[in-house]
């Protein structure tokens, strides 16, 4: 499988539907953490998350009868928002299956772009299986938020760019829940710069990639809430991503809640950037242990900004947050 030659390719593919997103040098964050901080900003990204690229390059993908047949996929905000919205663009039909808990403003967002909604009880991993088995059983095309190759692709065009930004990065940190981005990255990367160091980046409350490489295979583990909903939930059993994470990630840190709050804090009073609690486990990561990467060039790649303003408020208000690290 040549995953670097389908990332370039798709790279290629996806414009101009999807932005070519800045990298940006902070540096209150370069001053704080001792080491050159730049920011890539997926949150600025169309539909507020890195999973429009994927999404988009899938739906390119697909042939012209696939696309006239539409498309189910499985997500709790952000997959889903983005397969909806590049759906509305090619005037396709989506169905998007969502675990009853998901964020109403999300599903709301979603519905309002035309995909049709289908909830189902339990976790994130029941809606996606149940998605896969409604699409295979009506011989449509299902998009898997991590699980399939393209779309792992179109998420390694972000790892592109920021090797076309800045070549001489020495880590990248990036936060990991299905593990699609990360993959991405992190094969790109390192086939341009195999000393380059990839940090996979979870809360403490939810990691079950994390469990997985430790475990030496894809096992169920305990989920408690968590401000980074987007990494939230189970790996699909058989996920491609498994081998790639355990493969390309060279360091694995947790952070705990009190930590992602400070992150978002930190983004909100030096950058003026509103951030989803995903993209603060990043930051929180480098944080964590700055002296680890004193002197060195870091890239953090914030993957989403959707967050409801109200949500986003209380978190950086609490003591936490405001505290300089």
């Amino acid at each position: 499988m040549d995953l670097v030659g389908k990332i370039t390719n798709a790279s290629k593919r996806i414009r101009p539907q999807v932005r070519y997103t800045p990298l940006e040098y902070s540096m209150a964050l370069s001053r704080i953490c001792g080491a050159e901080v730049h920011l890539k900003c997926e949150h600025l990204q169309e539909t507020g998350s890195f999973k429009f690229r994927g999404a988009t390059h899938k739906i390119l993908s697909l042939t012209d009868e696939q696309r006239q047949q539409g498309v189910i996929t499985a997500s709790t905000g952000n997959h889903g928002l983005a397969v909806a919205t590049a759906c509305r663009r090619l005037r396709m039909n989506a169905t998007i299956f969502t675990p009853e808990t998901a964020s109403p403003a999300k599903l709301d967002h979603i519905e309002k772009l035309g995909a049709i909604l289908t909830k189902v009880p339990g976790d994130c991993l029941n809606a996606e299986l149940t998605a896969r088995k409604t699409a295979e059983s009506q011989g449509i095309t299902f998009i898997s938020p991590y699980n399939d190759i393209d779309v792992i692709a179109g998420q390694g065009t972000v790892g592109l760019e920021m090797f076309e930004q800045c070549p001489d990065l020495e880590t990248v940190f990036v936060s990991v829940g299905g593990g699609g981005l990360i993959s991405g990255i992190s094969v790109f990367l390192k086939a341009m710069n195999p000393d380059i160091r990839i940090v996979g980046c979870w809360p403490e409350n939810s990691a079950a990639m994390y469990e997985s490489i430790k475990a030496s295979r894809i096992v169920d583990a305990p989920e408690h809430p968590t401000i980074s909903d987007g990494t939230a939930g189970p790996v699909e059993p058989g996920s491609i991503t498994y081998p790639l994470c355990a493969e390309h990630i060279d360091r694995h840190v947790l952070v705990s809640e009190q930590k992602i709050y400070a992150a978002m804090g930190l983004l909100a009073e030096h950058e003026r950037w509103i951030v989803e609690g995903a993209a603060g486990v990043a930051l929180a990561a480098l944080l964590k242990h700055p002296d680890a990467y004193k002197g060195g060039k870091a890239g953090v790649v914030l993957c989403g900004r959707n967050i409801v303003l109200e949500k986003f408020l209380s978190v950086i208000s609490t003591p936490q947050a405001v505290q300089t690290p």
